[in-house]
């Protein structure tokens, strides 16, 4: 097979291969081909189809009859911060009363780390999501909740990854707890201006007790007004306007959508719009499952991420959300899957990422199992044996 850039590797043996292309393979979302290779040029996929029908390369490399799916598209965490929350996650399961400050704690922490704590711990939940196969992760500020230390949690996410959210408005910040307005006023001023060039996106956490409707919609128009793109934490604890603003301003993605009115749902399914569902939080918190089913028999696009968090959602691993999903969801495993990869990548607004097909970045995983299935069959099991990243093993 002729190369673009001088090395071609082929994957073959491989039991089920997970493409995400439905013009591929069994027709199917998810593009399953069996007994089947995929070819690697450079970064990218440049063939898939059957082993016996693979061309020359310049490697190969034998999957051994496990499964190959995508990388995990990891569209929503929190990974730059300083400390953990263990005190407050023992009381929770344990029925005590716990008031300790909840995010405030954490944003003490993050305030006092250096720049070196800061990375260090990024560096080290990267690397444990890239061995649970997550090959792209977006992650967001929103522990500094001041200017220099926003700025400064954001320029430390933007050396790891593209994905960056800035995410000044994730509480008020305790130094206006007084004067909110005035905060509002800093986060889409003098915060916005610092923050706009190391991110891509701009969140708010839109919910009783942090930010409403309006104060929500003047970030996000802020945001946008400096080329950040809107994604917004939309009705996690209660009904509220933030699904319907999300619509409304073309926001990629619409996270946790817990409680939804039928309008919720209609607006959804008829926008660009994707319902980000994040079971770890419900875990973590004992909290009533978002309806993923309801979701996804209106039409709506579902993506599934994991919220890794210190706080409310301490866990950086997809697997484990997909067998949330499974289980107390309503997602079927081949759903899960696919709300894993393909539906991160379109809450990222990305189609080079989450699919297994020519053109798209070789960003895989080799599973010590047959078929994807597993992955809900399988609760807790680390199945992921072997990680590629833009056609490199990484892990």
């Amino acid at each position: 097979m002729s190369s673009t850039t001088g090395t071609t590797t082929v994957i073959t043996n491989i039991a089920t291969l997970v493409t995400n292309d439905p013009s591929l393979g069994d027709g199917s979302p998810l593009g399953l081909i069996r007994d089947a290779a995929v070819v690697i040029d450079g970064h990218r996929v440049a063939w898939t189809g059957e082993s016996s029908k693979a061309p020359a390369t310049d490697n190969r490399v034998d999957a051994g009859g496990r499964a190959v799916i995508p990388g995990f598209v990891d569209s929503h965490s929190h990974l730059v911060f300083a400390g953990d929350r263990t005190e407050e996650f023992n009381a929770r399961m344990s029925g005590r009363a716990y008031s300790a400050g909840g995010i405030r704690t954490t944003v003490a922490a993050t305030r006092a780390a250096t720049d070196a704590q800061l990375e260090a711990n990024l560096t080290r939940y990267l690397a444990e999501a890239l061995r649970q196969g997550t090959t792209t992760f977006e992650t967001k500020s929103g522990y500094g909740l001041t200017v220099e230390d926003e700025a400064r949690a954001l320029r430390i996410a933007a050396a790891h990854t593209d994905e960056v959210t800035y995410l000044g408005a994730h509480i008020v910040s305790p130094d206006y707890a007084e004067d909110p307005a005035a905060y509002v006023a800093l986060v889409t001023g003098e915060m916005l201006d610092a923050c706009a060039p190391y991110a891509r996106w701009i969140d708010v956490f839109c919910e009783k007790g942090a930010f409403d409707g309006d104060q929500a919609r003047a970030i996000l128009t802020a945001g946008k007004a400096k080329g950040l793109h809107p994604r917004i934490h939309a009705n996690q604890l209660t009904y509220g306007p933030g699904v319907q603003l999300a619509v409304e301003l073309d926001a990629a993605s619409a996270d946790h959508c817990t409680h939804l009115t039928d309008d919720d749902v209609d607006a959804l399914a008829n926008s660009a719009t994707v319902a980000t569902l994040l079971p770890g939080a419900e875990f973590s918190t004992r909290a009533e499952w978002p309806d993923a089913r309801r979701l996804l028999d209106a039409g709506v696009t579902v993506a599934l991420s994991t919220d890794c968090n210190p706080g409310s959602s301490f866990t950086s691993s997809v697997p484990f959300c997909i067998a949330l999903a499974v289980r107390d969801m309503g997602m079927t495993p081949d759903e899960a899957l696919w709300s894993a990869t393909a539906g991160g990548a379109r809450a990222l607004r990305r189609d080079d990422i989450g699919r297994l097909s020519p053109g798209a970045y070789a960003d895989l995983a080799l599973l010590d199992a047959p078929s994807h299935v597993h992955l809900a069959y399988r609760p807790g099991v680390p199945l992921v044996t072997e990680v590629w990243r833009r056609g490199l093993r990484v892990s």
